[in-house]
């Protein structure tokens, strides 16, 4: 997924986890900006493209409604200007402090281009042991995860609440999803500036030589002749080899010892000869790398569709709206638990499920479960958790089912156990685990909850795990 796709699709997938969020943006929403999306996209696209579309979709309608979404999204987009913008102020700055030049003299021992030759090489060799000690280990973000915090959180100021909390989340998700986009955009806009302000010093060098006439020559305090033949000599090495012009003997180094001088031309072409080999050529190649890995990570960001949140929306693209069959077994639901029942439904599902609940199973029937489960459906089989958990009851049941649904997830009703326990909540734990127990024998998750007044997100969590572990 590209970069802009995969932002847009954080910054919804962010709203739509936000669970307060679910009064500004309904379940209505969801299933029409995943309906428009099918629509738009075709029953051959992709998922990614199919999740692209809806997340763009979703995201016009989100702005109207939550504008610190839009507003944050907005925020993170990457500018190209800027990357230009810091390139050519390391031009300028070059350009502006370059100082080698005092009085019209140039000093062959310039503290600056020996500062900038330094600090390149030194950039070089951490690259080499980084490369050598981190190769392979992620992209550490924790310094990205603040500044992508205070961006989004910055366009979203007067974000309250769920809004506030949907920000944040996107923040946090996109700083860890963006970490290796970042890091190799970083490292070519930096590559860059650097050899922009060595180019600097150079045009410097030459325009200044162009209008006024320079001298080379050489001070110091604790430095004689042959000391500083041996500097200059390893320091310009690159540029005399390149440009053919090699460094003095002792002699004429001995020469040209303040006050004492020489047209500088010779010493400008090794000085900008060296700076172009050892630093302008290296870094557009570091530049050209990263922008390399910058473009493959852009185009290809990494999203993790197998997320219960992708994977719920992949099915109702690919199979169309979610068939779900409730097969309740020794027990009959309340009116009140068929109403919980719905609004877990269309909260893990969306809100054009099917949903289905047929006649209770009796208990010890030796009925065939093919009637009750087709092949599509992804079946809640409803237990009471009053009922002792028996393997070989209960047990059988649920390998039978499992065998034929497409998904499955054992579905445990506590109401009645925690009015008949009262606050007794180590035997209500106690119950619920003995049911985990024989479900984990059967090969099925479990889910247990209160279903006459269910907590949505927490059931919604537990059966998005649950359904992941089942393969649907």
């Amino acid at each position: 997924m590209d970069e802009r796709s995969a932002l847009v699709v954080t910054a919804v997938r962010a709203a739509e986890t936000a669970d307060a969020l679910r009064q500004p943006w309904t379940d209505a929403d969801r299933a029409w900006a995943s309906r428009a999306a099918a629509e738009v996209v075709g029953e051959s696209a992709s998922g990614e493209a199919f999740l692209a579309r809806r997340a763009r979709l979703a995201l016009e309608r989100l702005d109207d409604r939550v504008p610190a979404i839009g507003r944050a999204v907005a925020a993170l987009g990457w500018r190209p200007w800027i990357g230009a913008a810091l390139v050519a102020g390391g031009f300028v700055a070059g350009f502006a402090a370059d100082r080698i030049a005092d009085a019209q003299r140039v000093n062959i021992l310039a503290p600056p281009v020996l500062a900038l030759l330094a600090w390149n090489l030194a950039i070089y060799a951490i690259l080499v042991a980084r490369l050598v000690v981190h190769y392979g280990e992620p992209v550490a973000s924790g310094g990205l995860r603040r500044l992508v915090a205070r961006v989004a959180g910055g366009s979203a100021r007067d974000a309250k609440g769920a809004a506030a909390d949907a920000v944040g989340a996107l923040a946090r998700d996109w700083a860890a999803l963006a970490a290796p986009l970042y890091a190799a955009r970083s490292a070519r806009i930096l590559h860059l500036a650097a050899a922009a302000l060595a180019m600097g010093v150079v045009a410097g060098l030459y325009l200044r030589g162009i209008a006024f006439e320079y001298r080379a020559g050489w001070e110091s305090t604790f430095l004689e002749a042959p000391a500083v033949r041996a500097i200059v000599a390893a320091l310009y090495a690159p540029g005399a080899a390149v440009t053919g012009l090699a460094v003095p003997p002792v002699e004429a180094i001995a020469a040209i010892r303040a006050p004492d001088g020489e047209i500088a031309a010779g010493w400008l072409h090794r000085i900008a000869a060296t700076l172009i080999v050892v630093v302008v050529v290296p870094r557009i190649l570091l530049a050209l790398v990263a922008g390399w890995v910058e473009t493959r990570r852009s185009r290809t960001m990494p999203v993790g569709l197998d997320t219960p949140y992708f994977q719920r929306l992949l099915r109702g693209f690919r199979g169309g709206p979610a068939r779900v069959r409730v097969v309740p077994y020794s027990t009959t639901p309340t009116a009140e638990a068929r109403v919980g029942i719905e609004r877990i439904v269309a909260r893990v599902f969306g809100g054009s499920a099917a949903l289905a609940i047929v006649a209770p199973v009796a208990y010890g029937s030796d009925e065939p479960v093919a009637p009750l489960v087709d092949p599509g459906d992804t079946v809640l089989a409803l237990f009471n958790a009053t009922a002792t958990p028996e393997p070989d009851v209960h047990g059988e049941f649920l390998a039978a089912i499992r065998s034929r649904a497409a998904a499955l997830v054992a579905l445990v009703d506590i109401d009645a156990l925690v009015r008949v326990r009262g606050g007794d909540t180590a035997a209500v734990e106690s119950r619920i685990e003995a049911w985990r127990a024989v479900a984990r024998d059967a090969g099925v998750a479990l889910v247990a909850a209160g279903l006459a007044d269910p907590d949505l997100a927490d059931v919604e969590e537990a059966l998005d795990d649950a359904l992941g572990g089942a393969g649907a």
